[in-house]
């Protein structure tokens, strides 16, 4: 085995280790991994700081001090404004029942011919209860229940502690982490890396920043037309729409759905259904033709279907974590393939032209087919 050839595999068994080391701690790298994105969203701004004559430990306290205010009075503002949302929520939810069973099922049975008992909902409740199983059973699945949430009570407030902590160590000591893994890297092929990451670096801090500001556009802008449109619920549908708008589609869709069967429920005409249509045109023009355009610029360069797939494949293979990390981690590959793709083209595989001899055989056979063509009818004679 040649030295590059040994040095290829050396780096390949490395990287596949790492992976799986991450693949393998997965369950309890969100806390580190949410720390992380925060000081990586802070650190431009501590490196500003420092560039002013500030010590790294007092802009690293100033830009964590100004995050926790920001988080601090997002969660005042946004706590009873939910809150309120989710009461008048529950308080209507009979009227959306009684509307789902009056209205919207005798209408899809009406038009697709089913039997009227296809949706018979107090059918379905008396199977289940009939199905359900022993009183001991239930008590287990409950004390079962019980424990999870309180291990999962007790699991988010470690979080809620561990959190700030590691962001604030990460974000003091993230120049220095950076320099250590630089110095770490082979020599061989540092200068790429560093090139690739300075890269990534860009189009990452691009997507990352455009893309906060277009679910935090989306979902002001969906709050306040439903408002406007006298939707009782508007501002808890807007804020879901806008938090779910980073995968292509499903904001939209599910805000939409919503909005429209609020506005049936709520009113029953045609009007505020118009209305709720004008309000999510009106947001898909100002997201595809003013928002994504200036805030995020296409940089990343992924089509809508590849961020569907990064999203699935994020959330089957690491959960939660998995989903909040796809479209960043998709971002990066997107830079990697493009040196890949670059690579190949500059390559002898892409490069090397066809065989002499194959070029010469395939010359002579055109030559044979042409000079053995049948002459029509009104060819002259050779």
């Amino acid at each position: 085995m040649t030295h590059d050839n040994s040095r290829r595999w050396q780096l390949l068994g490395l990287t596949a280790v790492i992976v799986f080391v991450i693949w393998l701690l997965a369950p309890v790298l969100m806390p580190f991994a949410l720390a992380g994105m925060l000081a990586y969203l802070g650190d431009p701004l501590a490196d500003r700081l420092q560039r002013l004559g500030m010590g790294r430990t007092w802009a690293v306290s100033i830009v964590f001090t100004v995050i926790a205010v920001i988080f601090i009075g997002v969660l005042l503002l946004l706590v009873p404004l939910i809150s309120h949302q989710v009461e008048n929520l529950s308080e209507n939810l009979p009227h959306y029942v009684d509307w789902v069973r009056g209205t919207a099922l005798p209408w899809v049975q009406q038009r697709l011919h089913l039997d009227p008992g296809t949706f018979d909902t107090d059918r379905v409740l008396a199977t289940i209860r009939e199905h359900i199983g022993s009183i001991g059973s239930i008590a287990a699945r409950t004390v079962a229940k019980v424990t999870q949430s309180g291990m999962g009570i007790i699991t988010w407030m470690t979080n809620a502690v561990l959190i700030p902590v590691v962001a604030f160590y990460l974000l003091r000591d993230w120049d220095t982490m950076i320099a250590h893994i630089q110095r770490l890297l082979p020599r061989s092929i540092e200068p790429t890396v560093v090139r690739l990451s300075r890269e990534s670096d860009q189009v990452l801090g691009a997507f990352v920043r455009g893309q906060l500001l277009v679910m935090l556009a989306l979902g002001v802008f969906y709050g306040l037309g439903l408002t406007l449109v006298g939707i009782s619920i508007g501002p808890l549908i807007g804020m879901i729409a806008g938090l779910l708008s980073f995968v292509p589609y499903l904001g939209f869709i599910i805000g939409f759905v919503a909005a429209l069967i609020a506005a049936l429920v709520q009113y029953g005409d045609w009007m505020h259904v118009i209305l709720v249509v004008v309000v999510f045109t009106i947001g898909q023009l100002l997201e595809g033709y003013v928002l994504v355009p200036r805030l995020v610029g296409g940089k990343i360069g992924l089509h809508p279907v590849a961020v569907i797939f990064a999203v699935l494949a994020g959330g089957h293979l690491f959960g939660f974590l998995g989903v909040l990390l796809a479209l960043p981690a998709a971002s990066v590959v997107v830079v990697l393939l493009r040196y890949v793709f670059a690579r190949y083209r500059e390559s002898d595989l892409y490069m090397d032209p066809a065989p002499r001899a194959e070029t010469e055989r395939l010359d002579v056979d055109v030559q044979v087919d042409v000079a053995l063509k049948p002459s029509g009818p009104g060819d002259d004679a050779p």
